[in-house]
């Protein structure tokens, strides 16, 4: 099936297929690029890191060869990625795609990387290593004290995270170090936003139960695919759960379970709960943003429902 319309708006046309972890993300933008002959721009947090494939459920060798990938495998797990390097990789993926004359499908569950590809991005400051490792032995050695510095110089962020989310108490904490304003002061900025794309958005929406019934499935195939030899070797590469990268439900598990601190079994249920809490809080963000049409049907039928709404809108 083909998506009819008037060919001079379809020009600029963008896609973005978005919605929580293991609701059939990556297979429905691998068949809704091959029907209207598109490329794959994934707007995946972790998959943008090397030697990742199996904890962050990278689209396969058999999924892109059936449909051109982009941004994926760009950094290793110790360098820095943010939000702003995904916005200028996919805005680059994006006109590349279009100047070709095919479709730029964004696909991914990180609402962060969406917005600030298509909505543009208020620049951050950058953070002196020195600065950020303070802030880090702070948080270790005193959690609480830290989230608490936070709600006094920006309670808006701190609302938003857990006590427990050191990543990002913490860089919440050095914006306002090095700055002076907050950073949901940033975040509230109007975006400088430079395209001319015309972006539809569709989401993927699943009864809660069936999802969750989808991630223990998922995490079981992982498990049986060879996630403890992924982190194994990822360990022998010298990288660790205090990585940004690794330090995130599927990973830190693992470590935990190569160093003997829990059983497989235990790992296994310890990443469905925190796949899970990462599952509901993706749709709430996704819930939010108004744009999106949802689409309430599973993975094999999902990709006819979008192109019937792309042929009638």
């Amino acid at each position: 099936m083909n998506s009819t319309g008037n060919s001079a708006d379809r020009r600029r046309r963008v896609l973005a297929l978005v919605g929580p972890t293991a609701s059939g993300k990556t297979r429905v933008g691998v068949a809704l690029a091959r029907a209207l002959g598109g490329e794959v721009v994934s707007a995946d947090a972790r998959q943008v890191y090397r030697y990742m494939d199996i904890g962050t459920a990278k689209p396969t060798r058999e999924e892109r060869a059936l449909a051109k990938h982009h941004i994926l495998d760009v950094v290793d797990p110790d360098e820095d990625y943010s939000a702003g390097h995904y916005a200028s990789d996919a805005s680059t993926a994006i006109d590349s795609v279009l100047e070709r004359n095919r479709v730029p499908i964004l696909v991914g569950g990180s609402g962060l990387y969406l917005k600030a590809a298509l909505d543009g991005f208020s620049p951050l400051p950058r953070t002196p290593k020195t600065v950020r490792e303070r802030l880090l032995d702070e948080a270790k050695g005193d959690p609480a004290g830290i989230y608490h510095r936070l709600r006094e110089v920006d309670p808006a962020t701190a609302g938003r995270l857990h006590a427990n989310d050191t990543k990002r108490i913490v860089r919440a904490l050095e914006v306002f170090e090095l700055t002076g304003t907050p950073l949901s002061v940033f975040h509230a900025q109007p975006a400088k936003r430079r395209m001319t794309w015309r972006v539809e958005w569709f989401g993927l929406g699943m009864d809660r139960a069936l999802l969750y019934r989808r991630i223990e499935e998922r995490v079981d195939r992982m498990i049986a695919a060879g996630l403890v030899d992924e982190v194994r070797e990822l360990k022998r590469r010298g990288y660790g759960p205090g990585l940004n990268a690794l330090n995130t439900f599927g990973y830190r598990e693992v470590f935990s379970y190569l160093d003997g601190e829990l059983d497989l079994a235990g790992t296994a249920a310890q990443i469905k709960t925190g796949t899970r809490r990462y599952a509901k809080r993706q749709l709430t963000w996704f819930r939010k943003e108004r744009r999106v049409t949802w689409v309430n049907a599973g993975p094999n039928d999902a990709p006819d429902a979008i192109l019937k709404h792309l042929d009638t809108h």
